[in-house]
């Protein structure tokens, strides 16, 4: 068996109501939808599919997967790909075990993904270095860089700034939609949350603990022995790619919870292994690419829709959060 629901973003194709706002999956969809499958699986029986609606957007649906079939070759089959496409919309597949609906640890990328800034980028316009950090970042982009050699560069650009530059930058930050709710949601389920970011602990400590997060790990920066001032170095572990994957073991393996009731969210290639690492792996308003090698993708405007990956539906969604 495998599960597929979508996520239906504006006046789109796919959708209709009688006021002319999107609202629901219409039937011409569906009926595309099977048709598709169809083709894309040989000897598809659409009488033996199990329906249930998480929302008026959102639709649950569980078929038989021919024992030749893979849940990643669906994920990047061409003729999928052209049905979202064609109704602008996100076929999420996943297999249907137990450890869907029951997961225990939720952890989470922080920049871009828990709030909607990029904490370098956020510093360097603060201090005036941004066109050197930009420069960095294209090195990096362009293979010249890996990523630790990318963030301590940028970080010698922080030499001989104010450690009240955290101050400064804590007032900027801002959640991305759904975070907050996302995350009072799931302790209400009793997850255990984390957060592994790329960034810098005087941040990323700062925010987990806004949101009652049990885990946060980031990058440490150096002060200066007179504590006023960044020396522009970094010290302990670099919390990159592999480092993301290695924390979700050891917390999972710390808490006792299986890699198959855990997901994981980010938005960037270094979330990517920690991603796969995971028993769901979601790439939330993600790069191109990523989006591309993920498990799957969402690019709804509320982070709270990842509930929905969970079998959560919108009415008990409200119910966690009143």
């Amino acid at each position: 068996m495998l599960w597929l629901s979508w996520l239906c973003d504006g006046a789109l194709g796919g959708l209709s109501s009688s006021n002319g706002n999107a609202s629901h999956i219409s039937q011409q969809c569906l009926a595309d939808f099977f048709q598709t499958l169809s083709t894309v699986l040989p000897g598809f029986d659409q009488t033996t599919t199990l329906q249930r609606p998480l929302s008026p957007r959102v639709l649950e649906i569980s078929i038989a997967l021919p024992s030749d079939s893979t849940l990643l070759s669906l994920r990047k089959n061409a003729d999928i790909a052209t049905f979202e496409q064609k109704w602008n919309v996100e076929a999420v597949f996943q297999n249907d075990t137990i450890y869907r609906r029951h997961k225990r640890l939720a952890v989470f990328d922080m920049d871009s993904t828990l709030i909607q800034q990029e904490v370098i980028d956020e510093i360097a316009r603060h201090i005036g270095v941004e066109d050197a950090v930009s420069a960095i970042t294209a090195a990096a982009m362009n293979g010249e860089l890996d990523f630790e050699q990318s963030l301590r560069k940028r970080c010698g650009l922080l030499k001989g700034v104010p450690v009240t530059v955290w101050d400064d930058i804590r007032q900027l930050i801002t959640p991305t939609p759904g975070a907050v709710e996302l995350v009072k949601a799931l302790k209400r389920l009793g997850y255990k949350t984390a957060v592994l970011s790329g960034g810098f602990t005087p941040v990323t400590g700062w925010f987990a603990q806004q949101l009652g997060l049990d885990y946060a790990f980031a990058n440490h920066l150096v002060v200066a022995e007179d504590g006023q001032t960044l020396t522009g170095e970094l010290t302990g572990e670099i919390v990159h790619a592999e480092r993301k994957r290695q924390h979700v073991q050891e917390i999972a393996t710390k808490e006792g919870i299986l890699l198959e009731q855990v997901f994981c969210v980010g938005d960037g290639a270094n979330d990517l292994p920690m991603m796969g690492v995971a028993g769901l792996g979601v790439a939330f308003r993600a790069k191109a690419k990523v989006q591309l090698e993920a498990p799957t993708r969402i690019n709804s405007e509320t982070l709270l829709d990842v509930l929905y990956l969970l079998g959560i539906s919108k009415a008990e969604r409200e119910q966690l959060l009143q």
